[in-house]
């Protein structure tokens, strides 16, 4: 389960295997060394069975490390956070699991906070080379997701150190960031 300290930024560090150079465990073991609030593993393409068997790998690599790890989609029965799309997030899953759920309006994140969500990832705030040529949302929709709800928002889209502060600045709990993760070169911990 999360927990969530309003006196420091969270980062969630998103995962896209096609984005890593390299070996994408080492990259992941990496990435928990720096100790990030949350691993998001959002590996889209992977059927059930392969995102099983990923899962299972990265949840000792995270755990390893104290860092908490997200499945996305997937229900997997070790991993007690689970992510999804807003359509298909439901009061069963928020039973079952630390839910946390996809918003692209205020409405969206209004219902989802109702089904049981414990945060919310809302964007893209920025331009984000994951959507080319799709309009940002920006930072006054972030603004309104966040005035609209009563638990956490988390950005994503385009987030770099240069608008992280502004994203926090209009009431998100934190940030998402995938490509800082999955090319960077992370450094020590």
């Amino acid at each position: 389960m999360l927990e969530f300290d309003t006196n420091r930024c969270k980062e969630i560090a998103v995962t896209a295997r096609q984005l890593c150079k390299g070996d994408f465990l080492v990259k992941l073991k990496e990435i928990a060394l720096h100790k990030p609030f949350a691993v998001l593993l959002r590996e889209k393409d992977l059927d059930f069975d392969k995102y099983l068997a990923l899962s299972q790998r990265a949840g000792r690599i995270c755990g390893a490390q104290g860092v908490p790890l997200i499945a996305h989609t997937h229900p997997v029965p070790e991993i007690h956070n689970l992510h999804v799309p807003f359509g298909l997030a439901s009061p069963e899953l928020a039973q079952k699991y630390a839910l946390s759920v996809s918003v692209h309006s205020e409405e969206e994140a209004r219902r989802a906070e109702f089904v049981g969500a414990q945060f919310l990832i809302a964007g893209h705030i920025f331009d984000t080379a994951c959507k080319p040529g799709a309009e940002p949302r920006g930072l006054t929709f972030l603004w309104e997701v966040c005035e609209a709800v009563s638990i956490p928002v988390f950005a994503i889209g385009g987030i770099t150190d240069a608008n992280r502060g502004a994203c926090l600045a209009v009431g998100a709990a934190g940030v998402c960031r995938m490509s800082y993760w999955m090319e960077g070169e992370l450094g020590e911990p």
